[in-house]
């Protein structure tokens, strides 16, 4: 995964520098979020890895796309065609997403509480989440109840278990030792 990682970092960052100096990031991640569900296709799948021409296959990939695809989106396809990497088109919506993250200075946080958040505790949450990581919030907010109460919040690398399942295993491990 990592090669394809290394693979698509450049196109991506070459669409997104395109896309922010055409002030058009939302069309471009519609455009490649596209894409890359058409390149993820089990059928087309086929066709990337198999022996057809690159003309005749960036023609395949636009035509499947139709006008989801704007003149810069099906040049893009045409490069990438070129050089068979067509299959990493998912790859390159993914990163693409996340250079409009960090571009836009927000984050997905998954938190995992014991019981539902009410919106007051969920803006609470997220205010403080704001001032902590210093980026706009995103809460993803599911439900646990095995972890008895409190939350774990996930941003990126950071975890905070504030859960009393992890504060038990935690006492459990000191008594044993």
């Amino acid at each position: 995964m990592s090669e394809l990682t290394t693979v698509a970092r450049p196109y991506a960052k070459a669409a997104f520098d395109f896309a922010v100096e055409h002030n058009a990031i939302a069309q471009w991640q519609d455009m490649l979020n596209f894409a890359g569900a058409v390149s993820s296709n089990k059928e087309m799948h086929q066709y990337l890895t198999g022996a057809v021409a690159p003309d005749t296959l960036a023609d395949i990939f636009i035509n499947v796309c139709g006008e989801q695809l704007d003149q810069h989106g099906q040049n893009l396809v045409k490069v990438l065609a070129e050089n068979k990497r067509l299959a990493v088109l998912p790859d390159i919506s993914e990163m693409f997403d996340a250079f409009k993250a960090e571009y836009e200075k927000q984050v997905d946080v998954d938190v995992t509480s014991a019981i539902a958040l009410t919106d007051a505790q969920k803006s609470e949450l997220s205010a403080t989440l704001e001032k902590r990581l210093a980026r706009k919030v995103k809460l993803n907010c599911n439900v646990d109840p095995a972890l008895i109460a409190g939350f774990i919040v996930k941003a990126g690398d950071t975890v905070i278990d504030g859960s009393v399942k992890s504060k038990l295993n935690r006492l459990a491990d000191a008594l044993q030792a």
